[in-house]
């Protein structure tokens, strides 16, 4: 929704009046009021219009931090504006205090956060609370001031009412999911509604279970209200985020209030998933410039690099994961904070990465001692003694046969018995393979992978040269044709290629003439040997190697997870410095560019909007739902796996019923919805985020990290509103 700056400013007096309600609230971080010329309700909403306008605030608090963008004239006082932000806070709080992201900015307590030694002092934990209650207080407002008895004393036209009504259903709505982040991250909170009169009082605290209940309550009675799904402006919500945000309460009620709700949060989910949402096929779509275009979010909050300027949002995302030898405008920005970076526990979730990889036939050694003929030369530095460019005489009949890599063009090499140079052989002018004891140097004039043939016996020598692919009915193309495989210049030839049940060989030039297969199926390879079976279909990263005592192969099953979006150029996967941005891997997930490779309107300010709601959480909620016990199994493995097919482009990625497990469904989430403010969330759900049944680096501020108190599977109320109001208690352990 784009907002018009100047109303904006003018409605937001108003709203500023409810926070003498929320003296306790707003100790350390005071509202500043905007217009001493504009005081009152009565005179704001002479005009119908004044309430889409206020709704339109109620949404900017999600996204602006003031009413002069990017800084100037704050909604609350005493912290940095660009900290104010309530998706900044939210991120902070929800990511870095996993193993999802880690930040090398040493603002006083935020390194905390990532390290769980947070205190109820700790300003961004205060940063949030307040937003929150800010959030909820100028949400109470529009609510107070449109019910049916002040719009029928404000004389409001009945053709503008039903417009109104769902105004008031959306801002409660956005009051509700406020309510539900205070519920998740901080439990017993201070609660404030609509029926509370403006002024100055000391909020009561609620009970988990009661805020459980009244959020619950609320989307109950305004999801009838609620436009139906994606009828609605881009960034409103509508029926859907309400379902969307009630299977989120359900699927974390055994969290809240010790009862467990799947079932429900199945049910909702379920109704997410039928609303007629798709996938887009291209997951980082969803975290561009265009994401407004994008297929799958059910509710975001939006950005505009020219409109809705701060140095919070996707702002402060993307440019705060930019550094090292990062080039901004790859991402479509002019900035690089140099913060944000992620862990190598959350690298290790995606197939590519991970420590131990699983491998159809692993690379065989050969153990075989073969007769050798040393291939000295300038390719390598004519080493006599050298035993890795030898050749081999697997039958020990004085006949050799290997591979040499020339790099360059017009290489010379000569062959040496014993590596010493007591005995080598050259070619003679003009060269007619056949070589000479003491002989001329052989030349190679073209730069290449080369088989190499000897036969003392006859003093008769050849070179080959060689482009490996493979083939086989296994392949996209059958028989027909190679799927070509490139050389890394050290011993392998490789290529990531997709599988099906089937066969294949290895064939050198596109023809039969050199062609290996595995007889012994154990890994050691012969001219003409038996096709090489594969059983299960997917992608593999198929290497050959040539250079040694026996040609060997290695299958093994490769990801493709698109997902995984990072930068490692100049990054060590392992941080031993957290200041030190080239300590841990980048994040590239989201970026200021198009889909189409535009840069956003904005250079500075992006134009990204952020998901909140997502159809694969939806799908990912279900699959939980179901395995705890509310849901249908075989529905949700086929919901799993359509989030896999859009991450792999393919099913190769897809899981058989056996492999969906708790266990897969929370490394899942991750890969899904990183850097998407879940986490922490989830990790509570599954009893990971404290305690030492999960490590990840710095958590306890130990390198290898620790296991924390389970204090911090909540944020502290802070300090400063317990002292203020006498029917507050601090956080327990805080």
């Amino acid at each position: 929704m784009i907002m018009n700056t100047k109303k904006i400013k003018i409605y937001a007096v108003m709203v500023v009046a409810t926070f003498f309600a929320f003296t306790s609230c707003l100790n350390d971080l005071n509202t500043v009021p905007l217009d001493d010329e504009v005081t009152t309700s009565a005179i704001v909403y002479d005009n119908p219009a004044a309430y889409r306008q206020v709704l339109a605030k109620c949404y900017a608090g999600l996204a602006t931090t003031g009413q002069e963008g990017p800084a100037g004239m704050g909604d609350v006082g005493g912290i940095d504006e660009g900290f104010s932000s309530y998706l900044r806070g939210y991120w902070n709080l929800q990511e870095l205090s996993t193993e999802e992201a880690i930040t090398g900015w040493g603002d006083d307590g935020l390194t905390d956060i990532h390290e769980q030694i947070w205190s109820s002092n700790n300003d961004f934990v205060k940063g949030l609370y307040y937003r929150i209650f800010y959030q909820i207080a100028i949400t109470n407002e529009l609510i107070r001031e449109s019910t049916v008895a002040k719009l029928d004393n404000r004389k409001v036209p009945e053709s503008d009412r039903p417009a109104i009504d769902v105004y008031r259903a959306e801002a409660r709505f956005l009051r509700a999911m406020s309510y539900w982040h205070a519920l998740d991250m901080f439990g017993t909170v201070p609660f404030v509604t609509e029926d509370d009169g403006v002024g100055s009082f000391m909020p009561e605290p609620i009970e988990p279970a009661n805020l459980f209940t009244f959020i619950e309550s609320e989307l109950m009675e305004i999801e009838p209200i609620m436009a139906d799904p994606m009828s609605n402006e881009y960034g409103r919500a509508d029926r859907a985020a309400v379902w969307m945000l009630l299977s989120k309460l359900y699927l974390n009620a055994e969290t809240y209030i010790a009862t467990e709700k799947y079932t429900e949060a199945a049910t909702y989910a379920k109704k997410v998933i039928d609303a007629g949402y798709e996938l887009d096929p291209t997951y980082g779509n969803l975290f561009l410039a265009d994401n407004h275009t994008a297929q799958g979010i059910v509710f975001a909050v939006a950005f505009d690099g020219v409109n809705t300027k701060t140095w919070g949002g996707t702002t402060f995302i993307i440019d705060g994961a930019i550094g090292g030898t990062m080039e901004p405008s790859d991402y479509g920005v002019q900035e690089n904070w140099g913060g944000h970076r992620t862990t190598s526990a959350f690298v290790e979730k995606f197939p590519q990465y991970a420590s131990e990889k699983s491998a159809t036939i692993a690379p065989y050694k050969s153990v075989a001692d073969y007769p050798i003929l040393y291939c000295p030369g300038s390719y390598q530095g004519w080493d006599a003694a050298n035993t890795s460019t030898v050749v081999y005489s697997r039958n020990s009949d004085n006949t050799f046969e290997g591979y040499l890599y020339f790099a360059a063009d017009g290489e010379k090499f000569k062959f040496d018995t014993y590596g010493d140079w007591s005995l080598n052989y050259g070619d003679n002018e003009p060269a007619d393979g056949i070589l000479e004891v003491e002989g001329i140097d052989i030349l190679v004039a073209e730069a290449g992978f080369y088989k190499v043939n000897v036969d003392l016996n006859t003093m008769a020598y050849s070179l080959t040269k060689t482009d490996w692919g493979i083939i086989g009915d296994a392949t996209a193309d059958g028989w027909d044709a190679d799927q070509n495989m490139t050389f890394d210049g050290v011993d392998a030839w490789n290529a990531e290629v997709k599988l099906s049940v089937g066969t294949i060989k290895f064939r050198a030039n596109d023809d039969w003439a050199i062609n290996l297969g595995d007889t012994d199926a154990n890994g050691i390879l012969t001219q003409e040997g038996a096709d090489i079976q594969i059983t299960e279909p997917g992608k593999y990263l198929v290497s050959l190697f040539l250079m040694g005592a026996d040609y060997t192969y290695s299958l093994e099953k490769a990801s493709s997870d698109e997902r995984a979006m990072f930068y490692t150029d100049g990054q060590t996967l392992d941080i031993a410095m957290v200041s030190d941005f080239s300590n841990g891997w980048a994040v590239t997930k989201f970026r200021n560019i198009t889909s189409d490779g535009t840069p956003g309107s904005d250079p500075v300010h992006a134009d990204t909007d952020f998901p909140v709601f997502r159809l694969a959480d939806a799908y990912l909620t279900y699959a939980e739902a179901a395995l705890r016990g509310g849901g249908d199994l075989t529905l949700a493995l086929e919901y799993v796996n359509k989030v896999r097919t859009r991450a792999y482009t393919d099913n190769s990625g897809n899981i058989s019923s056996g492999e969906l497990t708790l266990d897969f469904i929370i490394d899942e989430r991750a890969r899904e919805l990183y850097w998407e403010c879940h986490r922490r969330t989830d990790l509570v759900r599954f009893g990971l985020l404290t305690g030492d049944d999960y490590i990840w680096p710095w958590k306890g501020g130990v390198m290898e990290g620790i296991g924390t108190d389970s204090k911090y599977n909540i944020f502290p109320i802070p300090a400063s509103d317990v002292i203020a109001n006498p029917n507050l208690e601090a956080t327990p352990g805080y």
